[in-house]
């Protein structure tokens, strides 16, 4: 994490993205969120979490490594084009905010219409990823566009914008299963009904380190709506998120030792909820970019559970 002396608004300088991104191409790696890998690593684990759950006997009961790596791939590119279309929709708003008023389109390092530009070339990149998969998932990827059109908007017209990311930023739980099966079961639906709660918690916490500027700039969050009732709130989100990704381990048949080693993410997530400052903007952030650790706590567990169960079948 960088410290505070090394940003500018939220933006780090003196990175590796400093070092070796040519000049011409520096703002549209910042624009992309290129030095910030957490914003991926969000997107990416509902996907590697379906993928290893939904695992069969032709990989071992492994996750398949070329779904993993396409899926990587993916999950980087959209999360740029995410950023830059929620950049060019906030321009006005992140320009009024000193956090957020030296990012690239805000600040005029990088017009609208390049950066319009630019996220049609990573729709592209995405596309090329999408249509790598199997049909069924093709079509699954496609009916998410709705949604991830609609999420920058959802700020101005609720308090639970948190509730919309849930919904769009965890989809990669259905495209999982459906990239291994061709189809969707019902452990696909509780994996991605239980992301929606991580999303929930995760970005709840996020959402403090923003809620002075909110106020300032008249959008809406969790944080806003919560305020000191925040950690509880997370307690139950926590409580949801677990419980239903325990329910798809058990509609996926997945081994014993899956629900014991939920111990681990799940200790690790009562930690960020119970230690959090939510008055604090880097420890804030701190616990968020946490979930990138909690992420590899639960893969290893789904692993290790489907691996057993496929051994003990075979």
């Amino acid at each position: 994490m960088a410290k505070s002396a090394d940003l500018i608004g939220d933006m780090p300088v003196g990175t590796w993205v400093d070092r070796l991104v040519p000049a011409p191409m520096l703002p549209y790696a910042k624009l992309i969120r290129l030095d910030r890998p957490i914003g991926w690593w969000l997107l990416l684990w509902p996907c590697w979490w379906s993928t290893a759950m939904a695992a069969d006997a032709s990989t071992a009961y492994l996750p398949d490594p070329v779904l993993l790596v396409l899926f990587l791939i993916g999950s980087v590119v959209m999360r740029g084009a995410g950023c830059t279309y929620n950049d060019i929709v906030d321009k006005d708003f992140d320009a009024k905010v000193a956090r957020t008023a030296a990012r690239p389109i805000a600040s005029g390092a990088v017009s609208r219409a390049q950066a319009l530009a630019f996220l049609i070339g990573l729709g592209l990149i995405g596309l090329a990823v999408l249509v790598s998969l199997n049909p069924f998932a093709i079509m699954v990827g496609l009916a998410s566009l709705p949604l991830v059109f609609t999420y920058p908007f959802m700020k101005r017209i609720t308090y639970w914008p948190q509730a919309w990311l849930g919904i769009t930023f965890t989809y990669g739980a259905l495209m999982g299963w459906a990239g291994v099966r061709g189809e969707l079961d019902p452990a696909a639906f509780a994996l991605y009904a239980g992301c929606f709660f991580w999303t929930l918690h995760y970005d709840t916490v996020y959402a403090h380190q923003d809620k002075e500027d909110d106020l300032i700039v008249g959008v809406k969050s969790a944080a806003l709506a919560l305020g000191e009732k925040t950690k509880p709130a997370l307690l139950v989100f926590i409580a949801g998120f677990m419980g239903l990704v325990a329910l798809a381990g058990w509609l996926a048949d997945l081994h014993w030792a899956f629900f014991a080693l939920l111990a681990l993410p799940l200790g690790h997530l009562l930690w960020q909820a119970l230690t959090v400052n939510i008055h604090d903007t880097r420890d804030c952030l701190a616990k968020f970019k946490s979930n990138r650790h909690m992420g590899w706590l639960l893969f290893a567990a789904i692993i290790v559970g489907r691996v057993l169960a496929g051994d003990g079948a075979a």
